[in-house]
């Protein structure tokens, strides 16, 4: 019994997780919303399936799919109040459940590329700093010309 209902929330997580990933743009939500929307799609994908064919037929998991990607397509539209297409699509949402913790995370990751970012900068002034003074020692720079090429350097940083 506990293994069944483990193998349905895992078969729920595996179909919403492929239904988010066929709408396109990001779609950061909870685990738990992952499986809800895996598990009602499937649910009423599959109950449309029957009514049309009946209990026997082969569309039953393409319309369980189908079911999890309309609910995302929901979710989106109706919740997140963003569009399926377009620039705006591909944004990181500003509204939807659990959305504050997936933006405190995003914070965090766009303030260590920016440190990144800036370490990056003052290694290639460094880099460029020694190889201006490789070119100035090497006599193929005059020392007018290495003073202003170091202070544009030194004022980019």
């Amino acid at each position: 019994m506990l293994g069944t209902i483990i193998l349905i929330m895992i078969s729920g997580f595996i179909t919403g997780s492929l239904a988010r990933l066929a709408v396109p743009g990001p779609d950061p939500m909870p685990v738990w919303l992952t499986v809800a929307i895996g598990l009602l799609g499937s649910a009423a994908g599959g109950g449309i399936a029957v009514a049309i064919w009946g209990r026997a037929t082969q569309a039953l998991g393409v319309f369980s799919f189908l079911g999890a990607i309309a609910l995302v397509i929901a979710y989106r539209r109706f919740v997140q109040k963003r569009p399926l297409t377009g620039p705006e699509a591909m944004k990181f949402p500003e509204r939807g459940i659990g959305i504050d913790r997936f933006q405190d995370r995003r914070r965090k990751m766009e303030d260590l590329l920016q440190q990144a970012q800036g370490a990056r900068d003052a290694s290639d002034t460094d880099a460029n700093l020694r190889k201006l003074t490789e070119l100035h020692e090497a006599g193929l720079l005059t020392d007018e010309e290495f003073e202003a090429k170091k202070a544009q350097l030194q004022t980019r940083t």
